[in-house]
């Protein structure tokens, strides 16, 4: 059953990177908590698959499978411009664009994991939220989601470029929410940008695959989805600018 009446019901949301577990987890929660839901990923047959999952778990749902490059800042704004003409509105974004790639040591790293962790972590986040700035600050309950790391906050030696790719990627967003926060003037933001911050991710399928891991402080796809919607339950204000760990603080 879809749920009514939350602050998510005729809302419209686009997922960038959805085809992944995290992001069929969110077109799930998002389509259950009522908002039509606007999915991209460049891989068009994950995303088919995981936008035909979300519309058959919620009969008379509205999401749609958009192919999209997000590394082209032309292809990006396209996207966000047929969105908001399709559907009048745009209320959310949601970024789960990930990728990760490491070093046994920091003399080992190779800063070709940098170039690639820089397009896919950074530029997917720059072009998103450039192309969707204007629309977000139309609506009334817009929020801008970024999905971090905590090894952002306190980087270890192998992971040098994961890290510093997603530092950089906070800040980006926290300069987006100080955008949002200056366009909302003496009465405080009405638009949000907010960073949900976990470990690692974990699914149904890494645990099968490793069924003796602990997978200690994962935060499972689900509960990310649900943490998602529920930066709509609060007020901008609260959110925006704001690292809403979902995992110790390191």
């Amino acid at each position: 059953m879809k749920n009514s009446g939350g602050p998510l019901e005729g809302a419209v949301v686009a997922v960038a990177g959805a085809a992944g577990p995290a992001g069929r987890a969110a077109l799930l929660r998002l389509a259950d908590a009522g908002a039509t839901v606007v999915a991209a990923d460049a891989d068009a047959e994950r995303l088919a698959s995981a936008v035909d999952a979300a519309r058959y778990a919620h009969g008379g749902a509205t999401v749609i499978g958009d192919t999209v490059d997000l590394l082209d800042p032309a292809a990006t704004r396209a996207w966000a411009d047929k969105t908001e003409s399709e559907f009048g509105r745009i209320d959310g974004v949601v970024h789960l664009v990930g990728g990760w790639r490491g070093s046994s040591s920091f003399a080992d790293t190779e800063l070709g994991d940098w170039d690639v962790l820089e397009r896919l972590l950074i530029r997917t986040v720059q072009n998103t939220s450039l192309a969707f700035h204007d629309a977000l600050l139309r609506s009334d309950l817009g929020r801008y989601v970024l999905i971090s790391a905590a090894g952002a906050s306190k980087p270890t030696a192998g992971n040098a470029a994961y890290s510093a790719a997603k530092a950089a990627a906070e800040a980006w967003t926290l300069a987006l929410a100080d955008s949002f926060r200056k366009a909302g003037g003496e009465d405080g933001p009405r638009t949000a940008a907010a960073i949900l911050v976990v470990k690692a991710l974990v699914h149904d399928a890494m645990r099968a695959e490793r069924p003796n891991a602990k997978f200690a402080g994962f935060t499972d796809v689900t509960e990310l989805a649900e943490a998602i919607t529920g930066v709509w339950d609060r007020p901008a204000q609260e959110v925006n600018g704001q690292r809403l760990w979902l995992t110790p603080h390191p």
